[in-house]
């Protein structure tokens, strides 16, 4: 498996385990948390939708590409959609190489065209009651 979307917690052992190989010196993991805090306002949640085919093509796609174009071990993506709460992974990628430089431009990369090119939208809930869908890309800088 290389790319995955769930509304199940991430198991993040796992996927950490899956990235581990005898020829690797590095290992990246990265995860996506829900924050309290975005743009000056109090976060109490968040809900993530998703064109699920869409999206798994997309994230395999991403996950192949890396693959290409860095000397890569292991590159997988995990994903959820829905309902969230502050400090849940709302998404997990690794990334290993021999070198660590690959694994961690690789695993930058990665994350950077999911915001940018998956089909998963992300809708903020704030402490005062609003709510509001984030654009996709427009997170691209965090």
């Amino acid at each position: 498996m290389s790319a995955e979307l769930t509304a199940q917690p991430i198991n993040v052992a796992a996927l950490l385990e899956r990235a581990q190989n005898p020829s690797s010196g590095a290992v990246v993991l990265f995860l996506g948390t829900v924050r309290d805090l975005s743009e000056g306002r109090a976060v109490v949640g968040l809900d993530y939708d998703a064109y699920p085919s869409m999206a798994v093509t997309k994230l395999t796609e991403i996950v192949a590409a890396a693959r290409q174009r860095w000397p890569l071990h292991h590159a997988e993506v995990v994903h959820r959609y829905g309902a969230m709460a502050i400090g849940d992974v709302a998404v997990a990628l690794t990334t290993s190489s021999a070198h660590r430089a690959e694994a961690f431009e690789a695993a930058r990369w990665m994350m950077d065209e999911i915001k940018r090119t998956a089909p998963i939208w992300k809708r903020e809930q704030w402490a005062d009651g609003g709510a509001e869908w984030v654009h996709p890309g427009a997170e691209a800088k965090s």
